[in-house]
């Protein structure tokens, strides 16, 4: 692991916000929004607002259909935040870490994110917003909250559903060079600024041949966010299925510098066995271009 850094070097007459100058850009699990979270942080840091800051970024994809982030204000009282931004493509947004790492996934996953958003928003005007969300609007917030995509050959992914740790980390380790796993929740990625080993992610499973050979975690959104928000798993019958398998993160290959020793996965109360009723879907080898 490369040595930590900071996005916001102090200067001698500036007061920085403390939660943009703690992001460690360094850590694995950043490395997709790296390359612009980390100088929007600096700006950040400097006291200007989220919305603003994220505004300065806004990918052409997203351009074209003129969203925005806007103040958190602007979100009438009453309306349903999904369905203000389908409505009216501005995404309200307050000044703190969770808001931010929002930002940075639209940024950078703005089909997806888009996807999810018609989704939630159809679900709202079908049945309102109701005391319950639903199966499919619960499963699209477990993804936006604290979803990863994992692009994996199946051995690798057959180990997870069966929480077969061992099998996973130690006896398939030199598989993980053949995956790729990104998170795409804003609420995982506030998590893990610090990060602690409970923390677990919700995945979609991607299978892949094996043999492909995958582009690097700082391309794969450039690459890889049109098809997947194509993906049948990301429409609304397969979500509300809860395609979803827990994995605690710090436990990925390269995360972690104590997953090394392998003891760390014998930890029963973060590492846990299958349960019985647990379903798990999968789907054949999926692409990772825009083609």
């Amino acid at each position: 692991m490369s040595a930590a850094f900071s996005a916001c070097p102090p200067g001698p007459s500036l007061v920085l916000h403390p939660d943009w100058c703690a992001i460690d850009w360094s850590r694995p699990w950043l490395e997709s929004l790296r390359a612009v979270g980390a100088p929007l942080a600096q700006q950040l840091g400097q006291g200007l607002p989220v919305h603003a800051v994220l505004n300065s970024a806004v990918p052409p994809a997203l351009q074209a259909i003129g969203l925005r982030f806007v103040p958190q204000a602007d979100l009438p009282a009453g309306m349903a935040y999904e369905a203000f931004i389908h409505a009216q493509r501005c995404v309200p947004t307050r000044d703190n870490l969770h808001d931010f790492f929002n930002g940075l996934v639209w940024l950078h996953w703005p089909q997806l994110k888009l996807q999810m958003n018609r989704l939630q928003a159809a679900e709202i005007a079908s049945a309102g917003v109701g005391a319950r969300r639903g199966p499919l609007r619960d499963a699209l917030t477990v993804l936006d909250e604290n979803g990863a995509v994992w692009w994996a050959p199946q051995p690798l992914i057959d180990a997870l559903h069966a929480r077969d740790w061992q099998r996973l980390m130690v006896a398939l380790r030199p598989l993980w060079v053949h995956s790729r796993l990104l998170p795409v929740g804003h609420a995982l990625l506030e998590k893990l600024a610090a990060p602690r080993k409970p923390i677990t992610a919700h995945l979609l499973c991607l299978p892949t041949d094996g043999t492909q050979a995958l582009p690097g975690c700082a391309d794969m959104p450039a690459l890889c966010d049109a098809a997947l928000a194509r993906q049948p798993l990301l429409q609304a019958a397969a979500l509300a299925a809860k395609p979803f398998a827990p994995l605690p993160v710090l436990g990925v290959p390269g995360w972690w510098p104590e997953n090394t020793n392998f003891s760390f996965y014998d930890d029963s109360l973060v590492f846990r066995g299958q349960r019985p009723s647990n379903t798990t879907i999968t789907l054949g080898p999926a692409e990772v271009t825009t083609a």
